[in-house]
Order: C-alpha cells, then structure tokens, then sequence
C-alpha cells in the first residue's frame, strides 16, 4: 500500500446472489485527494461507496483504511460520513441541531458542540438560519446543511452519492465551487458518486470510470478526456469522434487506420500504437480538435465528406453534428467566433478533418 494512501480496494468484489454488481477491483484514494466515480446506473459505482461506508460487506477481498482492514467494521466506527442524494436531514430538528447531531451521538458537550456547529454554519454561510425548521430551506440551502453536518466531526474522509443530482443547474454549478473549495481548505479526502462528467471533471483530482462493474479507467480529468483507454470510455465521455478499422504499417513513424470511411494516417511512435499493428482497433478524435471546410484539405491530414444535420448551441460553443454518406455521425465543436468565417445551415456539404497527431488509438475490446 502507498504510504500517501489513505484507502485501498485490494481484489474486492461485490455480489448479490449470482449477480457480480462489482468485479474485482484494485484501487487507492490518497490522503487529501478529490476522488470522482463516475458511470451510468447499475455500473456499480453507489455500491463501491456503500462498501466503504460499511453499508454492504465485500463478497470477497480487502477493504483498508489508514492501512488497517475495515471489512469487519461497523459503519458507526469507521469515520466515514456519507451525503446522501437525498441529504437525509432530520425535519424534527431545526438547522443547528441537525449540525450538533453527530457530536452529540459522540458525547460532546453541548457547550462544544454548539460552538462547533456555529463555526462551520458561518463556514457555509448559512448562520443566518441556524433556528429554521429545515422545510423552511431552499435546496441549496438544505445542501450546506448536510455538508455542515458531515464535515463538522472534521472526519478524515467524506463520502458524497450524487449530492448535487436535484439541484438546479446554475445552482449545481455555485455548489461545485463550494464544494472543491472545502476540499482544499479542510485537506479532507473526499469521495463523490456520480453520473454527471461535468460535476466530476469540474471538481475531482481523479476519475474512476466503472461499467458493469468493472473499472474502465483511472486518471486525471485530462488523461481521461484526451486519452481513453478503452471505446466505452470514449463512448461514455462523448466528445471524441470515433472510427473503426485495422491498422497497418506504413514506416516513417506513421500508421494507418484502414476504415469503411478510407484511410487515416496516424503518427505511431507511441508504443502503444505499434503494439496494434495488424489489429482491429478504435481512433478516437476529440471534437474540438476536429474542423470543417468547404473544400478538401492538404497536406497530413485526415479528411471525411460530411453532410450538416443539426446544430447545438451551449454558452460560447456550438456543436456541429455531421453525417457521412454510410450514416456515420460526426461532431465538431468550435467557438461561435471560429465558425463565424464558415456560414453553415441544415443540408450543406462539408469536409470534416484532423491533424495525424490529434488521433488516439486503443484496442478493440
């Protein structure tokens, strides 16, 4: 176990009855890291978190904290606060009190707990309210709540399902602020379930991708967006253009992709690369590093005929979607600025390109 590592999943595994919810798994989450688990339901990423919290025992394998194993650890021992989608605030106590709630099942005295608890209402910037029944709240409200209520037995980790899933989205946005901010100021290692890439790119350290129960990928944000190791992982992000085909060499440092589409030439200096020659194999390309024209490009580059079907605007960017003539979809994203020089409407053809080295391969599974 890394001595910089606070949790370690070592070959566990999670089962309900015949069904494998979590195959085995092998992980560390450092001390004082953002980790994210990400995935679409039933991947297996609530039931991760629950094993860590001790709300479900492991089928098999070791789960440890601070390097001791908690397998057999009741939840109310391990220090591992959860906050729950739900929040799972009591409406029978008023904000404080739900705060003083941990502390006083802890028996600390009322005159400490109180003052703790008015510390980290003023940390949330919610001590205005400490009297309010909590149906009085807004949900943002409610949220810093249940943070305070968390994070005031200053724990070593918190653990975080899908916090943000019912707020609004300009609200989910400010709370993610909050949120990453807490983490840096406390030092405290924060685990955070959830379906939404945005929330764990925006915040976490670390991504875990999971799919039917399996991890996909570990790595940061970046690592992630720019090289997926695997196409679900591509699939699941959704901002790569994605090709298939068999590679072949072609010398002078190069590669080729052989698609139904044509050939894409790839630079194949990464061992990676030549570990696929001869293979069946994905390219992904990021769509904001693929671009249009009116008319074929030259030089090395890999272009497609492309026809426009719809457009999506978000904030500063657009989305281009775009068809080949097998019906082979196409995205483009580029700043409004960008596509300014470039009239398009529904119907146009176009040719869709990228440089060589904006491709990324990896084996078909």
């Amino acid at each position: 176990m890394n001595k910089n590592a606070l949790v370690s999943f070592e070959g566990v595994v999670k089962r309900f009855g015949e069904f494998v919810a979590v195959q085995r798994m092998d992980f560390e989450i450092g001390k004082g890291e953002f980790l994210a688990i990400m995935g679409s339901s039933g991947c297996g990423k609530t039931t991760t978190l629950r094993m860590l919290a001790g709300l479900e025992a492991p089928s098999e394998g070791v789960i440890r904290l601070s390097g001791k194993p908690i397998n057999d650890l009741p939840t109310w021992s391990r220090d591992t606060p959860m906050v729950w989608q739900s929040l799972a605030l009591f409406p029978f106590l008023n904000v404080i009190e739900n705060v003083e709630f941990a502390l006083k099942m802890r028996g600390v005295g009322k005159a400490e707990r109180r003052r703790r608890a008015e510390q980290w209402l003023d940390r949330m910037q919610i001590s205005e309210f400490a009297g309010r029944n909590i149906s009085q709240l807004s949900g943002g409200q409610r949220q810093r709540v249940a943070l305070a209520r968390s994070l005031v037995v200053e724990p070593e980790i918190l653990l975080l399902d899908e916090p943000l899933s019912a707020l609004d989205a300009a609200l989910k946005v400010r709370m993610q602020s909050v949120l990453k901010n807490l983490q840096r100021e406390t030092g405290i290692t924060f685990v955070y379930v959830t379906h939404s890439q945005s929330e764990a790119f925006s915040m976490a350290d670390r991504v875990v991708i999971m799919s039917r129960g399996k991890i996909e990928q570990i790595g940061t944000p970046q690592e992630i967006y720019r090289t997926p190791r695997t196409r679900f992982v591509a699939n699941f992000l959704g901002s790569s253009n994605i090709f298939t085909g068999n590679v072949v060499e072609t010398g002078d440092g190069r590669a080729t992709l052989e698609t139904p589409m044509g050939a894409f030439g790839l630079v194949s200096s990464e061992q990676s690369t030549r570990a696929l020659m001869g293979r069946t194999a994905t390219l992904t390309v990021l769509d904001t590093k693929t671009n249009l024209s009116r008319t074929m490009p030259t030089g090395r580059v890999n272009a497609v005929p492309v026809r426009m079907i719809g457009e999506e605007f978000i904030g500063a960017t657009a989305t281009i979607y775009l068809e080949t003539g097998d019906g082979h979809e196409i995205r483009v994203q580029k700043s409004h600025e960008e596509l300014a020089s470039l009239p398009l409407q529904i119907g146009q053809e176009l040719v869709a390109y990228w440089n060589e080295e904006d491709g990324h391969l990896v084996p078909e599974e």
